[in-house]
């Protein structure tokens, strides 16, 4: 059930509590085409899944009020096309790789990340076709 008035850009939802990646990341992706919703912590995440739910989601996991897991958890029990939602987990932890797994998350990113990085990742978890055929 996509929504015609998006004109087919894709919605990606920023979840970080720090104020310079969350206006940074925005720039970037925005630039890049995509539609793009913003979130401080895991509580304002949840109230933007709905009505209309995001492609993809770029979830950092230390946030105050909720955190990413949290938001993962909750998420994960709304209806499939909310729970589905791709999560790409941003984080300085170190073992976000495991992480990230322990969510669900479809790819994780350290920080600091290159931008190339993120976005070839957002990418390809946009359109994992695409992403499987070009090489």
């Amino acid at each position: 059930m996509h929504n015609a008035q998006h004109a087919g850009a894709p919605v990606v939802l920023v979840v970080d509590d720090d104020p310079d990646i969350l206006e940074a990341l925005s720039e970037i992706l925005e630039a890049e085409g995509f539609e793009i919703r913003r979130a401080r912590n895991g509580k304002e995440a949840l109230e933007r899944l709905e009505p209309e739910p995001p492609n993809l989601i770029l979830l950092d996991l230390m946030m105050p009020v909720m955190d990413g897991w949290e938001f993962a958890q909750r998420m994960r029990q709304k209806p499939p096309e909310v729970a589905r939602i791709p999560l790409i987990v941003l984080s300085a932890d170190r073992n976000v790789g495991s992480k990230a797994a322990d969510i669900g998350a479809v790819g994780h990113l350290a920080k600091p990340f290159e931008l190339n990085d993120l976005l070839d990742m957002v990418r390809r978890s946009l359109n994992p076709a695409a992403a499987s055929t070009s090489a």
